[in-house]
Order: structure tokens, then sequence, then C-alpha cells
């Protein structure tokens, strides 16, 4: 059985990291950026997370895990370093129907935290379901380098061309061929090369408001 791959809005929800190593921070730094208020529970906490608690980036309580911390709480990570209190985190929140990842063990978890390539609003992730995390790094290393920082520069404009296109053109067949074009192959090909400039000409020619549009089915 595989797991269902979802990606979980976390803007505004409470989420709540057990422990405050490494592990932990970078668990941290990557909800923040999904835009999560993040509680930190921790006898010690690295000079990363000191830092972010400090400026109010992070809610941080220095202690050990205790039950009420999951008051109010989406999402958990269980990150203490320490088995014992990674299972009682894991059984706690099973208790609740909260999600919850152990990170040195997924599989007393309810869900896998996949390796992630972002690039602005692209994000590919990669799971072997909890079997092999090392192989999951690995496709990522390739991945990152088949998908440049262009991809996200890319992916705005494109963004914003698909609204404009949807707004003004009324005409479904045009509509569905304008936003072909914007990701024909020759545009995704100078995009592969790192010639953004070449594929923000080409999206520009299928672009209405640029005043050229496809003529007799092609781009």
């Amino acid at each position: 059985m595989y797991g269902y791959p979802v990606f979980v809005d976390l803007s505004g929800k409470k989420c709540l990291v057990v422990g405050g190593g490494p592990v932990a921070e970078r668990k941290v730094r990557s909800l923040l950026e999904c835009g999560a208020r993040v509680m930190v529970v921790s006898p010690e906490i690295t000079a990363g997370l000191k830092s972010l608690a400090d400026d109010g980036k992070i809610m941080y309580r220095r202690g050990y895990y205790a039950p009420s911390d999951l008051e109010g709480v989406f999402l958990v990570i269980g990150s203490a370093g320490r088995e014992e209190v990674n299972r009682r985190v894991a059984d706690d929140c099973a208790g609740r129907n909260i999600l919850v990842n152990i990170v040195d063990d997924p599989a007393k978890g309810n869900f896998f935290v996949p390796a992630v390539v972002r690039r602005g609003a692209l994000a590919i992730a990669v799971s072997t379901g909890g079997k092999s995390p090392l192989l999951a790094r690995k496709i990522r290393e390739e991945l990152e380098k088949a998908y440049g920082p262009q991809y996200g520069e890319f992916l705005d404009m494109l963004g914003s061309m698909r609204d404009e296109v949807l707004r003004s053109v009324e005409d479904e067949a045009r509509k569905r061929k304008i936003l072909e074009c914007l990701v024909d192959d020759t545009v995704m090909g100078y995009l592969k090369e790192g010639r953004l400039d070449l594929a923000k000409e080409r999206m520009l020619s299928a672009y209405p408001g640029s005043g050229s549009q496809p003529q007799n089915g092609s781009c």
C-alpha cells in the first residue's frame, strides 16, 4: 500500500516541533517557509533556533515535551533525539488524530516528509515511502541539477500570463492553444538551457497582451 501524495496548506496553522537540534532547526525553517506558526519544545535549542525565537519568528518553550503541548496543534514533527520521547509524541498524536512525523523513524508517524526541490512556486517532491531516504536524496540532487533557479522566475511569469489569458480570452479553443504555446517544447528547451530571455520572448509571442497570437494551429 502506498501513501497518498498531497501538499498541505500550513498558512497560519500551529505546528509543533519537539526537539532543538540541527535536524529540528531544518524542519522549523521549512515549516516557516510554508507560513506555519511554529512552536518548539526542547530543553536546549541551536543558536539558529534561539535567534528565530528572539526575533519572534517562532514560539519556544524550554523544557521537556508534555501532552499539553499538543493543544491547538495541526501538525507535529518529532525530532527529540530520544526514542522514548518520539514514541510518546507519536502515541499522543495518534490518540488525537494529529498529523505527526517522527524524523528518525517515519513508520511511527502517519505521514512522511518527502525530499523536495524548490524553485520559487515550483515544488518537486520525491518519496520512497520511508524505504530509502538516501535514494530520495540522490534523486532530489539529480532534479536540482535539471531544474535550476530560472524555473522559479519562469513560473511567476507563466502564472501571470495564464491569469491574463483566462480573463481576456473567451474562445475556449483559442484559450487552450495559447496556454499550450506558453509551455511548448521550444519554450521548455530554452528554459532547460538556462536561456530565460529566449523563453520569455517565445512566450510573449503567444501572449494576447503582446498583440501576437498563434496562427494556423502553431505557436
